[in-house]
């Protein structure tokens, strides 16, 4: 029922798409909705939105909220896939993937598994016994769906998910990286906050951690009634009512990047507003430094209003020390508001060659055990479908079809524009009717299995003349050789041939015998012998013309439309909510290298 469900939200992809204003939030493994009262969220089951899967419960020594007493694991198939639909092509969205292990189990053992978004690699997740972990990204949507996938990669350690939540954002969030570069969240602090801020605080629900204080660091609060938030990515106003500041300016606010393990290409926003309205003769400047360099001109934030200082594309270190320092003619200390970092990813993909897309969807339609896989068939490399091959190529071709025992029955439908397909393994299913001509117009076929079938009337000449073809046929019954005299009898169906054709040459001996035998006995009995000639041919016409409608749909058989619809399905890991960024104060007169 699930993956019926699944294919026909693949279908509704092609009637129409909605706001880029989504804000979806699963309950991952539970099967109701309510509305978490302490955020005013919204949260569904989500059985709707993914095929496989099985739920469990946290122990209940170990729940931390109602939202992560669920989740849902995946013992079976490389990847399993969630789909949202609910997405305008073209859209930004914040995506987050939460997980709490809680010991459901009971083997105090959490697993390690990959993290994916539309066929791209997002993380190498790693979960923890009583801790929750989340990851974050952001990225412009390019279709009218996204999928968010986990796969297994160590063995015996099953992925799950605890909650899914998909945000839209404003097309002018975060705009200062190519669209075709995904965001993954590395630290968002809110500095001064004593809590953590998210939704209704901020109306993308982005999560603000709590900031750290260090020595010679002080909190302050803004007195301002409103502040403008309207502009540059839009930090919430309570994100901006706090700030650290040091308790004499000749201290400077700095944070490492420790917290990379390697080099890493970063986004970082910065943002700053005053807190009071000063007087005169007061100044509050500082520029930012990276290092011992200034990456910024004097930065005076306004009152009821803030800045946004970001750096992109920007190759840091583990070593790497950003501080606020102030200016010279500054008599007031520097102050920071709120920080995000970011790594960038790799240029995202296209997914799978998209001919092989639509082509395979068309199959996944004809056979319901097929519609549980969702996601890219053959990206990210090599989390392909179970049950296909891909190339290396750029895009992907898919070059193998196993679906050997997989109980698909029927015929067969036209999938010849896979032209990339080297091996196709439909054995020990029931499938029926003849063998499609288009495996013979297949350029890179090498491969071809169709044993254990219920195939039908000869193996077409498209297939036999084929050179460096290796073909199975062995267990279907009813086909015949193309080189027997019969067969090719049964093969002549065009207009005007004097002989009927069937499936199968011994059953038609039998009935032949069986009007010699009983046709004149019939006849001797019941007419006049002048009449017995007439008789006879009028006889065999009218079963002439009966055997030779009955060929006509056994040769030529309806044709099953396809169709074609949009396809259904980077690299740092995001921390847990307790680690933030370290903040420390340094004396300026000690600090030698700002």
């Amino acid at each position: 029922m699930a993956s019926s469900h699944f294919l026909l939200l693949v279908l509704l992809l092609s009637v129409f798409s909605v706001s880029a204003d989504v804000f979806v939030s699963l309950d991952c493994g539970s099967s109701e909705a309510y509305t978490d009262h302490e955020t005013s969220i919204d949260w569904l089951g989500d059985a709707d939105y993914v095929a496989n899967g099985e739920s469990h419960v946290v122990q209940s020594n170990n729940s931390i909220s109602h939202v992560m007493d669920t989740l849902r694991v995946f013992t079976t198939r490389t990847k399993n896939c969630f789909l949202i639909d609910e997405i305008e092509k073209g859209g930004k969205v914040l995506i987050r993937a939460s997980f709490y292990y809680g010991n459901y189990d009971g083997k105090s053992n959490p697993p390690s598994f990959a993290l994916q978004f539309d066929g791209n690699h997002w993380a190498s997740v790693t979960t923890m016994s009583d801790q929750l972990v989340y990851y974050e990204t952001i990225y412009v949507v390019k279709g009218d769906y996204l999928t968010v996938c986990l796969a297994q990669t160590e063995e015996n350690q099953f992925p799950f998910i605890s909650a899914l939540e998909v945000r839209g954002l404003d097309s002018t969030m975060y705009s200062h990286v190519d669209d075709n570069h995904a965001l993954f969240l590395r630290r968002r602090v809110a500095f001064g906050s004593n809590k953590t801020i998210r939704n209704t605080d901020d109306p993308y629900d982005r999560i603000w951690a709590p900031g750290i204080s260090g020595n010679s660091i002080e909190t302050v609060t803004s007195d301002a009634t409103t502040i403008d938030t309207s502009h540059g990515d839009q930090p919430p106003q309570q994100v901006l009512q706090n700030a650290i500041s040091t308790n004499n300016s000749l201290n400077i606010i700095s944070w490492n990047m420790n917290f990379l393990p390697i080099d890493n290409v970063i986004y970082m926003n910065m943002y700053f507003s005053e807190v009071t309205q000063l007087d005169v003769n007061q100044t509050r400047s500082f520029r930012i430094f990276q290092d011992t360099e200034s990456i910024s001109d004097p930065i005076l934030p306004p009152y009821e209003d803030f800045i946004q200082m970001y750096v992109s594309n920007l190759t840091v270190s583990p070593s790497t020390i950003f501080s606020v320092v102030r200016t010279t003619n500054s008599t007031l200390p520097p102050l920071i508001n709120a920080l995000e970092i970011f790594t960038i990813g790799n240029a995202l993909t296209d997914g799978t060659n998209s001919q092989d897309v639509e082509t395979l969807i068309s199959l996944q339609k004809e056979f319901e055990v097929l519609q549980g896989w969702i996601g890219d068939p053959c990206l990210p490399s090599p989390f392909t479908y179970d049950w296909i091959n891909c190339s290396s190529s750029d895009p992907p071709r898919i070059t193998a079809l196993y679906l050997s025992k997989f109980n698909l029955s029927g015929s067969l439908p036209d999938f010849s524009s896979m032209d990339a397909l080297e091996t196709i393994d439909l054995s020990n299913n029931n499938l029926d009717g003849p063998i499609p001509d288009f495996f013979g117009t297949l350029p890179n076929l090498k491969e071809l299995n169709l044993a254990n079938n219920k195939f039908t009337g000869p193996v077409p000449a498209s297939l036999s003349n084929k050179n460096g073809l290796t073909i199975d046929t062995s267990g279907n019954s009813d086909l015949c050789s193309s080189s027997d005299e019969s067969c090719q009898n049964n093969d002549s169906s065009s207009p005007g041939s004097d002989q009927p054709a069937t499936g199968s040459t011994k059953n038609n001996n039998k009935n032949s015998k069986k009007k010699k035998n009983n046709l004149p006995i019939i006849l001797g009995t019941t007419i006049p012998a002048f009449l017995l000639v007439w008789a006879i041919v009028g006889i065999f016409a009218i079963l002439h013309y009966k055997n030779k409608r009955a060929t006509t749909s056994l040769v030529n058989p309806g044709q099953i439309s396809g169709g074609s619809t949009p396809f259904v399905d980077r690299v740092q890991m995001s921390e847990n909510f307790e680690k933030n960024p370290e903040v420390a104060a340094h004396d300026h007169e000690n600090s030698t290298n700002v």
